[in-house]
């Protein structure tokens, strides 16, 4: 025990520790700056660096690395690059680690929701600042395991930096026990000394991990000084005569804020009508085609919308209503015919040649289009008023104050103050739905675009989403286009209803008359298929 004890304190090995430690960083440091051009060059549009980047990965995964470390302190000098025994087991390591590296960073990146990403675009988020604000942070707290583990890999890895002579721990203990022929309580005090290391980096990693949950106690010391946690807001207790006090911030009732609770005024459709024909054009879609393998999605079709109108869109699955929402904003693009909001065209300049994705992101922003996704496709890292504030400041470049005033007073506007402060997975479908059409009209858009709005929620959550909708038609005069099967809530709240069926146009008109008395066949076996499944007479 004495000789063991010795060992662990013997300035030979500790020296041999301090070489092991710098190689590591060395080979890490490297690798992840190798691995973040590597994960860019693969997802990136180039292809050529695409294919570089995969060969260079099958290459350096594919040799072992006491060959690499060879080559470079070896046969690096042929060609005019002297490198000492240090740096070249450094550079050996690095250029090992970065593919490793490059397919962790790859992975968690391609893992975040895609629909985040389209809702950044349709926020009119350029391509960078949706990497940095929305990828990034929900993508590193994910590879964080994955990064720890490598780091411990890249530890143990450095012991074969002594096929170049590099006095590390590994080599040294190996010419100690040479010389003493104690082999047993060297190498047992290798190993702990390998052990300290690598549990040192498991806590690193647990230290990461735990700055990093969102979902984390807020009561702690270490909470209070993060200043990305943040504390759900207590709920509001709500006592009922002779009822216990409600604690659960998800199972409390809401407070129903006036907004919600004032009446809403009965529409005059006759007059909307007239006075909408009387509006200048604000979508103008001409001749629109646009086809999947060969599969026309949108044929030919033409559409106007006026100012302040309000069109329901009807149709089967597959009959081209997202798609057209989804070109109406360029989140898609199409193969021939035209698309002008307000007198611009969002993805082409002056000439028809397609613009860049920053300056399609800044046209978004400039024209004023505001989309609801059918599954919410809020930003699963940030909070309610983070998800409404935050495209205020980085698109619209509001202060933080100023961003975090708009989002609060939208918030309370649907009914939604007392959650500002919540996550979205700690809200309901109707909730995220309601922080989704909020995000949507902070930038005060001229047009909003909603695609199934409730198709993803539960029965019971339908109407409180619809509600809100609904006020926003009638007392804001807002411009929408709804893809929706609701067909009380269309015939109540559109001016036009807009049937479509394999891509194209079957019928339109005013909502009341054409959902009440259809004229086209198709149209009629449509509505009367959707109100059996409402739970509607036909």
């Amino acid at each position: 025990m004495d000789l063991f004890i010795h060992y662990l304190t013997q300035p030979y090995l500790v020296t041999g520790i301090i070489y092991t430690l710098l190689i590591t960083v060395l080979g890490l440091a490297g690798g992840t700056v190798m691995g973040i051009v590597l994960s860019a060059m693969q997802l990136g549009r180039y292809r050529p660096l695409a294919i570089f980047a995969r060969a260079y990965a099958i290459i350096f995964r594919g040799t072992p690395l006491i060959l690499q470390m060879i080559f470079c302190y070896n046969a690096l000098p042929m060609i005019g690059i002297k490198l000492t025994a240090i740096e070249a087991a450094g550079l050996a390591l690095a250029l090992n680690e970065a593919p490793f590296i490059a397919e962790i960073i790859r992975a968690n990146i391609i893992a975040v929701d895609r629909g985040q990403i389209a809702a950044g675009q349709a926020l009119g988020m350029r391509p960078l600042a949706i990497m940095v604000r929305i990828v990034v942070p929900q993508a590193f707290r994910t590879m964080v395991p994955a990064l720890g583990n490598e780091a411990v890999s890249a530890l143990k890895n450095s012991s074969l930096a002594s096929v170049v002579s590099v006095q590390e721990l590994t080599l040294r203990s190996t010419q100690l026990a040479s010389s003493t022929f104690d082999f047993f309580s060297i190498f047992f005090a290798s190993g702990l000394m390998y052990l300290v290391l690598t549990g040192a980096i498991a806590l690193i990693q647990l230290i990461v991990e735990a700055v990093l949950d969102l979902d984390a106690d807020p009561k702690t010391r270490l909470t209070r000084l993060i200043p990305w946690r943040r504390a759900e807001q207590p709920a509001v207790a709500v006592v009922a005569p002779g009822a216990a006090a409600v604690a659960d911030a998800d199972t409390a009732p809401e407070p129903a804020p006036e907004y919600l609770v004032r009446p809403i005024r009965v529409i005059d459709h006759d007059k909307r009508w007239s006075a909408l024909e009387k509006n200048r054009i604000a979508v103008e879609i001409r001749g629109l085609h646009k086809s999947y393998s060969g599969q026309a999605v949108l044929n030919s079709l033409d559409l106007d919308v006026r100012l302040g109108e309000v069109v329901a869109l009807l149709g089967p699955s597959g009959s081209g209503k997202s798609t057209l929402l989804r070109c109406i904003n360029h989140l898609e693009t199409w193969d021939s015919g035209s698309i002008r909001v307000i007198d611009q065209s969002i993805g082409v300049d002056g000439r028809g040649r397609s613009l860049s994705q920053g300056a399609i992101a800044d046209a978004r922003a400039s024209v004023g289009v505001g989309m609801v996704f059918q599954n919410f496709n809020l930003f699963g890292h940030l909070t309610a008023r983070e998800n409404v504030a935050g495209p205020l400041r980085w698109v619209q470049g509001l202060s933080r104050s100023e961003a975090n005033r708009r989002a609060d007073e939208l918030l309370e506007r649907v009914g939604l103050s007392h959650r500002a402060d919540a996550l979205p997975r700690h809200m309901s479908g109707g909730q995220q739905q309601r922080v989704a059409i909020a995000r949507a009209l902070a930038p005060n858009p001229a047009i909003l675009l909603l695609d199934e709005p409730t198709s993803a929620l539960d029965p019971e959550l339908v109407s409180e989403v619809l509600d809100v909708i609904r006020r926003l038609a009638v007392e804001d005069g807002l411009t929408m286009l709804i893809s929706t099967h609701q067909l009380g809530f269309a015939q109540d709240v559109a001016d036009r209803a807009v049937f479509l069926a394999e891509g194209a146009i079957v019928e339109q008109g005013r909502a009341g008359e054409m959902l009440s008395r259809p004229k086209n066949p198709r149209t009629q076996q449509f509505l009367q298929i959707v109100s059996e499944e409402n739970g509607q007479p036909g």
